[in-house]
């Protein structure tokens, strides 16, 4: 049997979709209280437990050969720092030990590229296994960094564990909507005054979700591999998507400083007519850091690939109007329906 913690996430819910489309036997390990519509229709089992309870984890792994674990807390506010750790990094920690205690084949562990320690500009980030917690910007990366030290420590222990590392993920399936996946929604119906300067590092969630298994098929136990894509500035994806959509992108952009300044404005606005801002310290710090992540390790030791980023965002749009995303009165406007 096939465990996959974290489920009904982005990465999660397209990760079951691929495993049941290679016949495994998975059993989805959810949160008490999380939404499984995203995955209730598939050929899965479900299991209801807490990662901050190893008992939990204990009954769920008892027959478990291979555990896929990429339950967590996803944030680039300042919020619930605290269940942040609790479930990123004492999770893990849960999980490892029930990974040991019930034998398990192999755990596949989704970290972030943001556990890694950024170098200066325009080196290019591949893989280490030093990570330093209280060298990363942010309280997601330092959990995120705790939680693989973690994984390395089991390793020492015997435990058989490979850790994959994507960069940002968008793509179908994003029942719960990300910060790019907003920004995606904001742009198709208007909603961006605006653009701002920066870059990031995007990769498809359906080939994150074959490389997190081709990390299990043919990863070395104790390595760790980048799973990321291209590297995009703001203006690249409004490009993209007027290209796709035939909407006009916004036609002005900030630099990054004037978006530094006006963010806690920003921010502030998004509360009162209750949004969730695209635009935080968080991701501002995030589009000016060094994105520059290579995935040669995951090509040529897992056979990783990735495709074209403009049949991703093509595929997001059609998803989200299938999904009631966008409003009636705009899909007539786009251009790919």
């Amino acid at each position: 049997m096939t465990v996959v913690t974290g489920a009904t996430g982005h990465i999660g819910n397209a990760l079951v979709r691929e495993l049941i489309a290679q016949q495994e036997d998975v059993l989805a390990f959810v949160a008490p209280g999380d939404d499984i519509s995203c995955i209730q229709d598939l050929d899965l089992d479900i299991v209801y437990g807490d990662v901050r309870n190893i008992d939990d984890l204990l009954m769920a792994f008892v027959e478990a050969k291979i555990v896929y674990h990429l339950a967590g807390i996803v944030s680039i506010t300042s919020k619930n720092i605290k269940n942040m750790y609790e479930v990123n990094v004492g999770g893990t920690e849960n999980v490892i030990e029930a990974c040991l205690e019930c034998n398990v084949e192999r755990l596949i562990y989704t970290s972030s590229v943001h556990a890694f320690t950024e170098p200066p500009q325009g080196i290019c980030i591949e893989e280490t296994l030093n990570f330093e917690p209280e060298k990363v910007i942010g309280h997601y990366a330092k959990s995120k960094a705790e939680a693989t030290l973690a994984v390395l420590d089991g390793i020492e222990k015997g435990l058989n564990a490979i850790i994959v590392h994507p960069s940002g993920v968008i793509g179908p399936y994003e029942y719960k909507l990300s910060y790019v996946g907003q920004m995606i929604l904001d742009f198709i119906h208007g909603n961006l005054p605006c653009g701002v300067e920066g870059a990031y590092d995007f990769v498809d969630v359906r080939d994150v979700a074959k490389g997190i298994i081709l990390a299990k098929e043919r990863g070395t136990i104790g390595e760790n591999y980048i799973l990321s894509g291209y590297l995009l500035s703001i203006e690249d994806i409004f490009n993209i998507l007027a290209q796709i959509t035939g909407l006009a992108p916004p036609n002005k952009k900030a630099p990054l400083w004037v978006a530094k300044i006006f963010c806690p404005f920003i921010t502030m606005y998004a509360k009162l007519i209750g949004k969730r801002p695209i635009y935080t310290p968080y991701s501002l710090y995030t589009l000016s850091s060094n994105s520059l992540f290579s995935h040669d390790k995951a090509t040529k030791e897992l056979g990783y690939t990735t495709r074209p980023i403009e049949e991703t965002f093509k595929d997001t749009i059609v998803w989200f109007v299938d999904n009631g995303y966008i409003d009636n009165s705009v899909v007539k406007n786009i251009k790919i329906i």
